[in-house]
């Protein structure tokens, strides 16, 4: 961040010796200073990083690494890093202890251009040494070939998850209706319930579910409402046709003549009983 935006940030604050987490967490504040300036959104996740993980640590560089190259397009023009070290706190100790290991490669430099006949002579007394090309730095366009797909199974993770916590909560809702005290008794409700709480993925669960739904429909005995129903209308017209019967008697009794009365009380004999008509 001090070679993308230089003076910015403020190195007298910065502990380049930080070994506790309390120094590395005031490191990150100084950071974080930094990203408010800027005006950048991007939230840094000091308990994480303090706790020196390696993928939480890379995927914050990478990250720094893409806000770098755009702003500058990966380039840096007369940047002095050890210069600018000097003004952190422990950045001249961390100069000098780097001092011996850029001596110790300067002379293993001049001394391979001393004597370039003795390694000529060890290549050609062996020719595989030859054939061994030094293994090439990962360009730029495969770094943000590897970040985008990276980008793109981050993606596709966090829409796998959206639609995991979909249906089961769609299922949860399932759950909690069949627990009903209305419908918990019905066959369809424990033929779903078999389906939800099946603990392995068993293709004969949702078979065992119908045989056993067959097998309570076959248990259920028939219903008394419909012979009740039937005999009703029956009992209905038996009454209609003994009140019209009634109805007619007694238009009949009615119309009689008063002879005709005395004649049907004549018929009636004495048969010497008093209790008994002949």
């Amino acid at each position: 961040m001090d070679a993308v935006h230089p003076g910015l940030v403020p190195m007298h604050k910065v502990n380049f010796d930080a070994k506790s987490e309390y120094e590395m967490i005031q490191n990150y504040k100084v950071l974080q200073d930094v990203f408010n300036k800027l005006k950048i959104t991007k939230h840094i996740e000091v308990n994480k990083l303090v706790k020196a993980r390696p993928l939480d640590n890379l995927e914050f560089m990478q990250w720094m690494k893409r806000y770098c190259d755009s702003v500058n397009g990966g380039v840096l023009n007369s940047y002095n890093a050890l210069e600018r070290r000097e003004n952190c706190k422990g950045g001249k100790e961390a100069n000098k202890r780097a001092a011996p290991a850029q001596v110790s490669s300067k002379s293993s430099t001049v001394a391979s251009k001393v004597h370039p006949s003795h390694n000529t002579r060890r290549n050609e007394g062996n020719p595989a040494n030859g054939s061994q090309k030094p293994p090439k730095p990962a360009s730029a366009a495969a770094g943000q070939a590897y970040d985008e797909k990276i980008t793109e199974l981050k993606l596709f993770v966090d829409s796998l998850e959206k639609e995991r916590d979909f249906y089961f909560a769609k299922l949860r809702d399932i759950e909690i209706l069949c627990q009903s005290p209305e419908i918990e008794q019905l066959p369809i409700v424990g033929a779903i319930q078999k389906i939800l709480y099946a603990t392995e993925d068993d293709p004969s669960v949702v078979a065992e579910a119908q045989a056993m739904l067959a097998q309570q429909n076959q248990q259920l005995p028939l219903s008394p409402i419909p012979e009740k129903l039937e005999e009703q209308p029956k009992q209905d017209t038996q009454k209609r046709k003994n009140i019209s019967t009634l109805e007619v008697d007694m238009a009949a009794h009615t119309t009689l003549s008063p002879r005709q009365r005395l004649s049907d009380v004549s018929d009636v004999h004495y048969c010497g009983s008093p209790l008994t008509n002949c």
